[in-house]
């Protein structure tokens, strides 16, 4: 084996056709090919001698193959099969030189070897090279032709499909186009495979199910020698990564482990060198098919078995469990490890195909169990996310700032605990349970700020509804001038600060400066609305306002004090004046007037209602004239703002004077009977007479005191039948009805009166000399009288205190 700073090389089947078992094992051992597992490659070389196929091999890869000196001659150099690493590609690329076809020294019948290590490099090659001259190409016997021919039959009967890459370098290019020679190179490739016998298995096989055909041309190394050279390191890049996805070999199958080359290669070798068809390696693949089965199997049922599987199982099942995916791994792994052990020795593509196949039967058994945990851990994560939300929250954070930190938060928690639970062996993909805990969180975040915004939005529309629907109705219950005025200061002051608060409210939300304006104006509308519609509310009870207003005004004076109606009182004017202040409170209902429209509704009502001479000119005009009331809406006062049509205005007026005219007529009747009853004094003149033709009389009564007596005990007489009778109350209703009441009255009193002084003059006298017999009488009198009825004694005690007399004391004498 050569050696060198750039690469190694290594004979590995030489001209007798010898493998080099030891070599080929220290050459792997050199360049540490059993470390590369399935990421190498290898690429071989076949073609004439004489060909340049080392020269191409060095400056393609770097290698150290030996090279023809032209100078001594055209002979063979390369005997057998070379091996080298490639210098400077990724991954570990390993290249095969075999010994040129065609050769003079093996002579024109020894062609075996030939067709033996072109079945080698097509057997165990990733891609194969195959080196021929531009001017070959179209000739029969030609470009490999019957070597391929061969080889195909034999590849198809030996081996299964494996995808190896057929790379033609046509050497030499002339000036013909490659656009040009390809397709005849194509045409002849697919003519050779179509010619070829296959097996029954492979007839109607395609040749792109075994091979991949690429075409490259090189210029002459020896007249072009830089422009080879270019064209050489452009076809090196195709090298790097060949076995990646879109690579040269890209597609390959039945790739042999790195550790398992020597031995595979050998085996290969063998074959092909012993020719026994398809004995050996059927053979061979039956056997560790079957037993490798057999032990898949037995694994299998050993793990579906295993006490700690069950008890993992069955755990998960109830909750999450700590450390899953390791636990879970290991179980598996030591099936897996138990498998390799007892499956060592068989066929390397069939322990590892129905290894690969135990692995999947075993994770689809675990699968169910994974995904258990997963959803343990997404309906866990989602409700300590609620819990950690609903507390940010009620410590007064920003509802953005809390969504972001616990979203941030328990994703994360989420993500270590899946990283947890992951089986490595499986390596499953746990983004879809993430993604549905992301849309369950997104859903819950969104229906809490909708309740939250809602429940902001209720909270101001209610503090809004109670500072504005009870001062809105004070104020509409007390009509004037300044009312709408005043309620479109209260709205904007109450509104003002509304908005503010909400405003500030929703800084923690930050919404969108668009849906922040649109909630702000809601709220400003809502304000405006609960004014609008106690309005109208209270629009709908003007007339129970303008009674209560009219009874309140027409019924009471200025101290607030009740009216007593004298006669003295102008009851006309008073009647103006209420009706008045209930039409002014008519206009200020009849519209909404929060802007600053002006409107003329009082002074049109005014004029059509209380402006008596002006309805009376009117009434005289003999032709009809507009009644400015007649309409249904009002100047300069949109639909939407009248509360009450001018129509309904003159309707409600009509029922509103019906209905307070009552009052008014009780007032001018208790104010005429007052009069009567003010009347019962004899005029003047009647006085005057009889003071002057009394004066005889009244000079007796003051030189005879005894009449003087008699006269004041009659006098008293008098007083309490006056009292007792209630003679000024029985008149009040007209003078035949008091007669009447009074005449069944009188003689039950009177009768009254002398059995109390009867029974008061035979009860024995008192210890006290100074009382004397009117006295007692009239005593006993006034507890007579006392118990008649209420109202006769309230006037006989009105009567007393006003004579202001002592009857407890004795007369004085002269």
């Amino acid at each position: 084996m050569a050696t060198s700073n750039e690469c190694c090389s290594v004979q590995l089947i030489d001209g007798d056709g010898s493998f080099n078992d030891t070599g080929i094992e220290s050459f792997i051992k050199e360049v540490k090919l059993h470390e590369c597992g399935l990421s190498y490659a290898v690429v071989s070389i076949m073609g004439p001698q004489s060909s340049g196929k080392s020269t191409l091999l060095n400056n393609l890869f770097y290698t150290n193959f030996r090279e023809m000196d032209a100078f001594k001659g055209r002979s063979q150099t390369t005997k057998g099969i070379w091996m080298a690493k490639c210098a400077g590609i990724e991954p570990c690329t390993i290249v095969m030189d075999l010994e040129g076809t065609d050769g003079r020294e093996r002579g024109e019948d020894d062609t075996a070897f030939e067709k033996q290590s072109a079945l080698f490099a097509l057997a165990v090659s990733d891609i194969v090279l195959i080196n021929m001259w531009c001017h070959d190409i179209g000739r029969e016997q030609a470009a490999n032709k019957p070597l391929l021919k061969t080889v195909f039959q034999v590849m198809m009967r030996l081996f299964s499909p494996r995808k190896t890459t057929l790379m033609f370098v046509i050497r030499d290019k002339t000036r013909t186009p490659l656009e040009n020679l390809e397709p005849v190179l194509r045409e002849d490739i697919q003519k050779i495979w179509d010619s070829v016998p296959k097996p029954q298995a492979h007839k109607e096989t395609p040749l792109s199910e075994f091979f991949n055909v690429e075409v490259v041309a090189l210029s002459s190394y020896e007249e072009k020698e830089e422009q080879f050279k270019e064209q050489v390191a452009n076809l090196r890049q195709r090298f790097n990564h060949s076995i990646a996805p879109g690579g040269l070999a890209g597609d390959r199958r039945g790739v042999v482990p790195a550790s398992g080359f020597s031995f595979s290669a050998q085996q290969i070798w063998k074959v092909i060198k012993e020719n026994k068809d398809l004995d050996l390696p059927a053979h061979k693949v039956m056997v560790a098919t079957v037993r490798c089965e057999e032990i898949a199997n037995e694994k299998f049922t050993g793990f579906t078995a295993n006490e700690n599987w069950c008890l993992l199982e069955e755990a998960v099942q109830s909750g999450p469990v700590a450390g899953f995916g390791k636990k879970l791994n290991s179980i598996l792994c030591t099936s897996l490890s138990e498998y390799d052990a007892e499956a060592t020795y068989f066929d390397e593509g069939v322990r590892s195909a129905k290894r690969k196949q135990l692995e999947e039967k075993l994770l689809q058994l675990v699968q169910p169990a994974y995904l258990s945990m997963l959803g343990h851990l997404r309906s866990g994560t989602l409700e300590k996310f609620k819990e950690a939300f609903e507390e940010a929250l009620n410590g007064g954070e920003g509802f953005s700032l809390a969504a972001r930190n616990c979203i941030q938060s328990y994703m994360a928690l989420f993500d270590e605990r899946c990283t947890d639970a992951n089986v490595e062996l499986a390596n499953w993909d746990c983004s879809k349970v993430r993604d549905k805990l992301c849309r369950d969180i997104d859903t819950h975040v969104a229906s809490v700020r909708a309740a939250k915004l809602l429940e902001l939005t209720s909270s101001y529309e209610a503090k809004l509804n109670e500072a504005l629907a009870g001062p809105v109705e004070a104020l509409l219950d007390g009509a004037n001038n300044e009312t709408w005025p005043s309620i479109k200061k209260l709205l904007q002051r109450e509104t003002v600060s509304a908005v503010s608060g909400l405003s500030s409210a929703l800084s923690g939300f930050e919404m969108d400066a668009k849906d922040k304006e649109k909630m702000l104006t809601s709220l400003q509308d809502y304000a405006r609305g609960v004014v609008e519609a106690k309005a109208r509310e209270e629009a709908g009870r003007v007339l129970i306002r303008m009674k209560d207003r009219f009874s309140t005004l027409f019924s009471h004076d200025s101290d607030s004090m009740p009216r007593v109606w004298t006669g003295k009182e102008d009851i006309r004017a008073i009647t103006k004046t209420a009706r008045s202040a209930s039409l002014k409170l008519l206009s200020v209902m009849a519209a909404i007037r929060l802007d600053d429209d002006v409107d003329n509704i009082e002074n049109t009502l005014t004029s059509a209602l209380v402006d008596t001479k002006s309805n009376a000119a009117v009434a005289d005009k003999s032709i009809t004239t507009f009644d400015p009331l007649a309409s249904s809406s009002w100047e300069q006062v949109p639909p939407a703002k009248t509360l009450i049509t001018p129509v309904q205005c003159k309707s409600l007026w009509r029922q509103f004077r019906a209905e307070t005219e009552y009052s008014v007529t009780q007032a001018i009747s208790a104010q005429e009977a007052s009069r009567r009853n003010n009347n019962w004094m004899p005029p003047p003149w009647a006085i005057v007479a009889l003071v002057v033709l009394g004066f005889n009389e009244f000079m007796t009564l003051l030189r005879n005191p005894l009449y003087l007596g008699v006269l004041f005990v009659g006098y008293l007489t008098v007083k309490a039948l006056w009292v007792q009778l209630n003679i000024s109350g029985e008149f009040q209703h007209g003078v035949l009805p008091g007669l009447l009441s009074i005449s069944t009255k009188f003689l039950p009193t009177v009768m009254n009166l002398l059995t109390k002084l009867a029974e008061q003059g035979q009860s024995p006298a008192t210890n006290n000399p100074q009382t004397n017999s009117g006295a007692t009488a009239f005593k006993s009198f006034q507890n007579g009288s006392s118990s008649s009825n209420t109202l006769s004694s309230a006037s006989s005690g009105v009567t007393a205190s006003g004579n202001d007399i002592d009857y407890s004391s004795p007369p004085k004498e002269d």
